[in-house]
């Protein structure tokens, strides 16, 4: 027998979008929040750089979107880029009068940064920590109160989907008892799908769980194929591939050759500033060039200040022997953000009743081709806090009252569970060598030649009633949108922002469509 839980909404992930939804929906009904791990074990807590936000004397929303579209190769839904630019400074506002604690001036103003493909100074920060800090004002919020329940190590494995909608989900709690918690809403606020490659920025709960989980209960996802690979990745031997923030190029960091010569007006007009899809192909096209790795330096910059306006990093850097503010930084790119994901309209609804989406996990088109720097966390939190405001008008039947004491049992509908015939690092591997940075049909069908039958084998064995375990939950996950990300590359035979065919290097206009699946077709939808 399955433990049984309800809720009036029931919330998968404890990012910023989770955590925003969850501040909207709190005075609405019971909130039960499900996070796989602690919940600051996010993306959330991550993201250094900042939040991008139209609040500047000399900046706009209209500007913002300008970016944002240019940034996003012509595959941006202006309907959505709209509602992040002119919505999101309210939000940000919001949150500083909730407490965030963001650099200011000497004289009190906000102290602005500016990042990669922005044209002006617009992006909040505390210090290098920004995430850490949204994610802490939020989490106050909702601190006490009484109809937000929060648990932890809960690895939800399946959605339970009743008459076409999403009535709740199955997860194995902290003591591995499998319980449903059923909802009137569901959303999915799970971020990234990092992990699917070897090299990657996120942290090792990045694992596509919630796309995965929404396209096999059948959801539509979009835009798989548009991955944001990071350019400045600290690149030494045998250590973490810590984030070097965008920040560090916005304040005057230059990349630098073997020789200690600039090369990215080599490449690009914008220099060091271009957008990160295009600085990472140049930097891999110099490192070719030269045969040596390419290096991130701020040496000619005042050291007391780069130490002082990013401590984080330069603790980062001190911890594999480097000094941030005197020596040259080895770098690489490194999987950074998925903009694809379950595709929703602007408040969160997805193609299944009852199954919402927002932050990474989601896609509303605003982002295209290609992320601009700062801007997700600024999608998580108007984006979590629309989804939070249509799930209020979610209803079902009611369903039974919550079993008060755990009851152990299998996986669903049977004691054996999947076997996936590949390790996660092979997989990994996989991924890194056939679908990165530079893509090709060779490279490309290689990696679907190996994962369609894996996938198909799993998706067989869960239609017969196969279960999930904690263990092969996270496999499958990285299968499934590993492998969505090939077919759609694969599909798209162009280049366009963060996509880059080798054998199709132009970008051509028939493909400014998005490229969508389900479990049972796949689809082309006109921008």
């Amino acid at each position: 027998m399955t433990a049984r839980l309800s809720a009036d909404f029931l919330i998968i992930g404890s990012g910023i979008a989770g955590l925003r939804a969850a501040v909207e929906l709190a005075s609405h009904g019971r909130v039960l929040v499900l996070t796989k791990s602690d919940p600051r074990a996010g993306s959330t807590g991550y993201a250094q750089g900042g939040i991008a936000a139209a609040v500047g004397p000399d900046d706009s929303p209209a500007l913002h979107a300008a970016d944002t579209l240019r940034a996003g190769d012509g595959l941006c839904d202006e309907r959505a880029v709209d509602v992040l630019v002119t919505e999101g400074a309210a939000y940000v506002r919001e949150l500083i009068d909730w407490g965030a604690a963001f650099d200011r001036r000497a004289d009190g103003s906000l102290d602005l940064a500016r990042e990669g493909a922005h044209s002006v100074r617009r992006v909040l920060h505390a210090h290098d920590a920004t995430g850490r800090e949204i994610a802490r004002v939020l989490a106050a919020r909702l601190a006490g109160l009484p109809r937000v329940e929060v648990r932890d190590h809960a690895v939800v494995v399946q959605a339970i989907v009743e008459d076409g909608g999403v009535a709740g989900v199955r997860f194995f709690d902290r003591d591995g008892t499998l319980t449903e918690a059923r909802a009137t809403a569901t959303l999915v606020a799970t971020g990234g799908a990092g992990q699917v490659y070897r090299e990657t920025t996120n942290p090792e709960v990045a694992s596509g769980d919630g796309v995965a989980l929404a396209y096999l209960a059948g959801a539509r996802v979009t835009d798989l194929e548009f991955v944001q690979f990071h350019p400045t990745v600290l690149a030494v031997p045998g250590a973490p591939r810590y984030l070097l923030s965008e920040a560090l190029r916005g304040e005057g960091a230059r990349l630098v050759n073997e020789a200690g010569e600039p090369f990215m007006t080599r490449y690009e007009p914008e220099g060091d500033l271009a957008s990160r899809d295009r600085v990472s192909r140049a930097m891999l096209r110099e490192s070719a060039r030269t045969g040596a790795p390419v290096y991130l330096s701020l040496a000619h910059l005042p050291a007391d200040v780069v130490r002082e306006r990013f401590p984080v990093i330069a603790d980062l850097c001190r911890r594999v022997g480097l000094d941030l503010a005197t020596d040259r930084l080895p770098v690489s790119p490194a999987a950074h953000y998925a903009m694809g994901g379950v595709a929703t309209d602007l408040d969160g609804r997805t193609s299944l009743p009852g199954l919402f989406a927002a932050g990474e996990a989601a896609c509303t088109g605003v982002h295209g081709a290609n992320r601009l720097a700062s801007n997700s966390l600024l999608e998580g939190l108007v984006f979590g806090g629309r989804a939070g405001r249509a799930m209020q008008g979610a209803t079902t039947d009611a369903w039974p009252a919550p079993v008060t004491r755990a009851i152990p049992a299998p996986p669903p509908s049977s004691p054996e569970p999947v076997s996936i015939g590949i390790s996660e690092a092979a997989l990994r591997d996989l991924m890194w060598t056939d679908a990165a940075v530079f893509r090709d049909r060779a490279g490309l069908q290689h990696a679907a030649d190996t994962l369609a039958p894996l996938r198909a084998e799993l998706e067989r064995a869960l239609a017969e009633g196969a279960g999930l375990t904690p263990e092969t939950w996270r496999l499958g996950s990285l299968l499934t949108v590993g492998s969505l990300i090939v077919a759609a590359a694969l599909r798209r035979e162009e280049s366009r922002g963060a996509h880059w065919r080798t054998d199709f290097p132009a970008r051509e206009g028939r493909w400014k469509t998005h490229t969508g699946f389900t479990r049972s077709r796949e689809d082309r939808e006109e921008n």
